[in-house]
């Protein structure tokens, strides 16, 4: 048998213990474990310094609600692991903090039991920058019909959906899978997805179907800040194909375009001017002071 991949030996924080990565333990009851109950948050950091991070912990409040897993730390108590983390950290110039709690231990029964104390792991991970050719040429995705769950609105660690959505890019060579229920655009199988005609940006709207990026928000304050009309809407497959521009978005890829779906070109097939306009203010953005 191939040997196992080494863990990394940087510090991880785990139920208000900080320990190397590699000694980090759970138990094998933890219904994170047996049942995937629990949520997560991705945060950037660059430089140093945690990006958009109230929105981000909005969304991870959002996410315990929905899951009646209370909240194991105020703001004030998340950003001190993180910035304890990124102290202890061999500092790069891009990183990803990555948050997980789940409902805690207890024996396996798919009633949601009452009085368990939730399971905290903290870590922060080098982030991978997209390839210069990506960001020159744009990426080819392919589509896909929607068959995962109907509570996209909840970033659940339960993402056995979102792994089969992105084996088929995988397979298919390509960035991403765009999915479809019906005919109405839901999201990519780790990002969302942004459909550019006459020089108007839209999205899909952020319903059950779809994880409210952080990019929503941040992305309309871009618009705004140069102009660019924005409007959150059912969007159909036909305008998919019919874009002058497609992107997708996400707190690790940030914004890209695609330039190829199921084969056929998007636009005139290169990165087009609005993205090039929203992604010079994503850079902006990336130094201002964060709160």
């Amino acid at each position: 048998m191939p040997a196992a991949t080494p863990l990394p030996e940087s510090l991880c924080h785990l139920d208000g213990e900080y320990l190397p990565l590699r000694d980090a333990k759970v138990s094998v009851l933890d219904r994170g474990f047996i049942f995937g109950d629990g949520i997560y948050e991705v945060v950037p950091v660059y430089e140093g310094r945690l990006f958009c991070f109230d929105e981000h912990m909005a969304r991870l409040e959002r996410s315990l609600d929905e899951l009646r897993i209370p909240n194991p730390h105020d703001r004030g108590g998340w950003r001190t692991i993180a910035e304890r983390l990124i102290e202890a950290s061999e500092r790069s110039p891009s990183q990803s903090l990555y948050i997980q709690i789940t409902r805690g231990v207890a024996i396996r029964d798919h009633a949601m039991p009452a009085g368990l104390i939730p399971t905290v792991f903290v870590m922060l991970n080098p982030l991978k920058p997209v390839a210069d050719k990506a960001r020159a040429e744009g990426v080819a995705c392919v589509t896909a019909e929607e068959f995962r769950w109907q509570k996209a609105h909840i970033k659940s660690t339960s993402l056995l959906g979102a792994v089969l959505a992105r084996q088929i890019s995988v397979e298919a060579g390509a960035a991403e899978t765009l999915m479809f229920r019906g005919e109405l655009l839901s999201e990519a199988s780790s990002s969302n997805v942004w459909v550019i005609r006459d020089g108007a940006v839209a999205g899909p709207v952020p319903d059950h179907r779809v994880l409210r990026g952080i990019r929503y928000g941040l992305l309309q304050r871009l618009c705004e800040s140069r102009g660019i009309p924005f409007a959150l809407r059912d969007i159909t497959r036909g305008e998919v194909f019919a874009a002058d521009e497609l992107l997708i978005s996400s707190a690790t890829k940030e914004i890209v375009p695609v330039t190829r779906l199921d084969g056929r070109p998007i636009g005139k097939g290169v990165p087009g001017p609005i993205y090039q306009a929203l992604y010079a203010a994503y850079q902006d953005a990336k130094q201002e002071p964060q709160p």
